[in-house]
């Protein structure tokens, strides 16, 4: 005999699920449910089998192909439109010659179905109903039959009212070749709406058959989520992938346990999984082939496709993940709740019940997802930070975002601009700088190689070599956990918001400039930046002065910055006293350390200590005691050393720059200018100001090198110690405090502290800056962390404490912390 499986559905009930893959190629317990559908029937003898589709008909078509991996045969029949089930299986009658069974692409069974074609012969039927028992038939058709099973009266989605008898239609049929004749040709036409009942009308000899077993119609969310408790449970007769490991327990190969993560069955872990230690998993959990669970995790009741990863601390309870989905640390999905293909559930983030995420969206960190997200991108994270483009490591990291984000950046140039890029050493940082040169050549610009620079050296190597821009890769300082593709401009500065729109828009858009064959242009390498860098800075010091003092210098640096500090230094006349950091090391676990580095400093009698961030671009100062140079002295003072050498007497700083350099800018008849935070726009504003002196403002605030050698010039033609500067300057105290506070909760507290704010005098520019007399603070929501950040100074700690905690328990009052 010959059979029918439709397999046309499109699955709009089961959405996201079946965003980008038909009905039937659904996995359950990581097998496409139609490939159940398949072996049931090869089972009972069907191995000449008719398929029709009609959506995404190539990706089934691929997936199963002539059917000969699977033991049977298949012969594909695609509608062009819609004809509904009796419709399609028209469709397919050249193929129809002799009974046949249709049976559902996208239900599970293990009915016996070789008593239902013995009782259709028994019978002379010209077609029989498989019918089921269930405890609810309102969502299905009823069907009456007398007890020779002869069909009496059918009720579609019937009332309760109406509901006369628990046995329903399953969709699988025995029919002879002659029903067709019954089925208009290219009509929309479907079997229990529209022939069975003209059947009926007729006379014709229309049966249906009781079987026993299970059977499922995955119509839903929680259907789906039901057959997999099923397949675990043993409900259903059907072979799962994988090794019986007792307990329940079911698992692929190449599988890695630890020792101590808890199992807990029934489970299925498919193929090529790593579980971590103390993570939890189970009971009635399905993992597809090569999720990551990792420490600390817990997924319970849930069901995960392929690749997906599930982050430190984070908790799946009753979700379902789809293909390559991410959970960061410490986020939650729970009951019912969907997480699509490509989609990442940010840190500290939560999804609620029932919830569904589309594919290739981003819940933002800490946010409460109560409403599902289908359109836009979702609360989160901007695809920018400032200028730079945030790429996560370690979760799926992928260089395809890189490679259009280089295509992105280069299109808003004109083909043959000279844009020049560099990386960080490592593998990863090789990866990302390919990538991105990918993308910029796409775009028909031309990329000068520039080697493995720090952020300083690559904005001086652009104006140097008067590039258009560039693409500058770096590892993250602070936390390591994430690398970053920083643009910049023919300046070697930041971009500003404009340009980073031109960026974002053409990424998201997808409508970056593609270039072919000769308009393709060969990339150029400029070695040497480095040398030219060190003589650029050193040429304003004076090196002579500095050698005479004999200044000893300990230096805490990583990989290349340490090298480059090192010997910058010794050039300028320093001695240096290099004590290293780990290369692994990130900035927050130095600062950990500062003890252990204040130790060193006087145990060599250094005349101060430094250390610089693995890019050049952060500095921290000790003084020859050993004591930090907090950030409030530290912009003091270098706003001193500034404007004692510069005509101009104007510094401009970012809004939530300390305000001690008012205080050192007054007292030398100099001023200080504020713009917003946004790097672009300051170091727009900055280089607009750059005028004539000794030492360049934009190299004092960003580049660490620099205003470490700046400040070590000053102290020698002064003749004055660190520590007896700094304590010369003003005091000035300052505090800080970070509160959490979910994206979406960020506008509403802005707007309820500017309402609630009666004493303060109020500036809006960049945050809410309130002054007072005993001081003043900032308050602004963190552009890449669901948090807010309160920064106040006073003229005394307490004071200075006293007003950041204000504001920090007046933002929980709001949030109702």
């Amino acid at each position: 005999m010959k059979a029918i499986i439709m397999a046309g559905g499109e699955g709009t009930r089961l959405r996201p699920l079946t965003c980008r893959r038909p009905k039937p190629l659904v996995p359950v317990a990581n097998r496409p449910v139609m490939e159940y559908c398949v072996e049931l029937l090869r089972q009972h003898g069907f191995k000449d089998i008719g398929v029709t589709l009609q959506y995404l008909p190539d990706q089934v078509q691929e997936y199963f192909g002539d059917g000969s991996d699977f033991g049977v045969r298949f012969h594909y029949f695609v509608e062009e439109e819609p004809l509904g089930t009796a419709g399609s299986v028209k469709n397919a009658a050249r193929f129809l010659n002799e009974t046949f069974i249709v049976v559902s692409g996208d239900a599970l069974t293990d009915f016996d179905l070789s008593q239902a074609v013995k009782f259709h012969r028994e019978r002379g039927a010209i077609a029989t109903l498989v019918l089921t028992r269930v405890e609810n038939p309102l969502e299905y058709g009823v069907v009456i039959t007398d007890l020779s099973g002869r069909i009496r009266a059918f009720l579609e989605k019937p009332s309760w009212g109406e509901v006369f008898s628990d046995r329903v239609n399953t969709g699988i049929y025995v029919l002879e070749p002659e029903v067709l004749n019954w089925v208009p040709e290219g009509k929309a036409f479907d079997f229990s709406k529209d022939l069975f009942p003209l059947l009926l009308q007729e006379g014709q000899p229309l049966f249906a058959i009781t079987l026993e077993g299970y059977w499922c119609d995955i119509g839903n969310i929680n259907q789906y989520w039901q057959a997999h408790q099923d397949v675990l449970s043993g409900k259903v007769k059907v072979k799962v992938l994988g090794e019986d490991h007792g307990r329940g327990l079911v698992i692929g190969e190449g599988v890695e346990i630890h020792p101590e993560a808890e199992i807990k069955g029934p489970v299925l872990i498919g193929s090529f999984c790593c579980i971590e230690r103390g993570a939890k998993v189970g009971p009635f959990t399905v993992l597809g082939p090569y999720c990551h669970i990792s420490r600390e995790a817990k997924v319970e009741r849930s069901v995960l496709w392929d690749n997906v990863k599930v982050g430190p601390g984070a908790w799946v309870e009753g979700g379902i993940l789809l293909n390559g989905a991410i959970l960061e640390g410490n986020s939650r999905v729970l009951e019912g709740a969907v997480i699509g293909s490509g989609s990442r559930v940010e840190a500290r983030a939560e999804v609620r019940p029932g919830v569904k995420v589309w594919p290739q969206k981003s819940v933002g960190e800490g946010t409460v997802l109560r409403d599902s997200l289908i359109w836009g991108q979702g609360i989160s994270r901007p695809l920018f930070i400032g200028s730079a483009a945030p790429l996560r490591l370690g979760d799926n990291l992928s260089p395809g975002q890189a490679t259009r984000l280089g295509a992105a950046f280069g299109s808003t140039f004109k083909p043959g601009a000279s844009l020049g890029v560099s990386t960080y050493r490592g593998g990863t940082g090789e990866m990302l700088y390919k990538a991105v040169v990918a993308g910029l050549l796409s775009s028909g610009v031309k990329v000068v190689e520039m080697g493995k620079l720090l952020t300083p050296v690559f904005r001086f190597g652009i104006r140097a070599l008067r590039l258009q821009g560039g693409c500058l890769i770096k590892e993250d300082a602070l936390t390591l956990d994430k690398a970053w593709l920083h643009f910049m401009n023919s300046s070697g500065a930041d971009l500003i918001p404009g340009e980073v729109r031109k960026v974002e828009n053409l990424y998201w858009r997808e409508e970056t400039r593609a270039s072919q064959g000769d308009q393709i242009v060969e990339s150029a390498y400029q070695p040497g930046l480095e040398e030219a860098y060190e003589d650029y800075l050193l040429n304003n010091l004076d090196t002579e002065a500095i050698s005479r003092r004999g200044l000893r210098v300990a230096l805490g640096c990583q990989g290349g910055s340490a090298e480059l500090s090192s010997r910058l230094l010794s050039r300028a006349g320093c001695e240096v006293i290099r004590l290293d950091f780990a290369p692994r090391q990130s900035w927050n676990e130095i600062n950990e350390q500062l003890g252990s580095f204040a130790d060193e400093v006087r145990r060599y009698g250094a005349d101060l200590g430094a250390i610089i961030d693995k890019n050049g671009e952060r500095l921290l100062l000790l003084d020859a005691n050993g004591f930090v140079v907090e950030e409030t002295s530290r912009v003091a003072l270098l706003t001193q050393v500034y404007l004692e050498e510069t005509d101009r007497k104007s510094l401009t700083l970012p809004m939530a720059a300390p305000r001690a350099a008012e205080l050192v800018a007054q007292k030398l008849g100099g001023q200080i200018r504020r713009v917003k935070n946004h790097p672009g726009i300051l170091q727009e504003a900055v280089l607009k100001e750059e005028g004539p002196g000794r030492y360049s403002q934009f190299s004092l605030q960003f580049d660490a090198l620099a205003a470490l050698l700046y400040l070590i010039d000053w102290l020698v033609r002064r003749d004055i110690p660190l520590s007896e500067a700094v304590a010369r300057l003003p005091a000035v105290y300052r505090s800080t405090r970070e509160v959490d506070c979910p994206w979406e909760d960020k506008g509403r507290v802005m707007r309820a502290l500017i309402d609630r704010e009666r004493e303060g005098q109020l500036q809006l520019l960049d945050g809410l800056q309130v002054s007072y007399p005993q001081g003043w603070a900032l308050i602004f929501p963190d552009e890449e962390e669901p948090v807010y950040r309160v920064y106040s100074e006073a003229f005394s700690q307490e004071a200075a404490e006293e007003l950041a905690g204000f504001f920090e328990s007046r933002i929980k009052e709001i949030l109702g912390m």
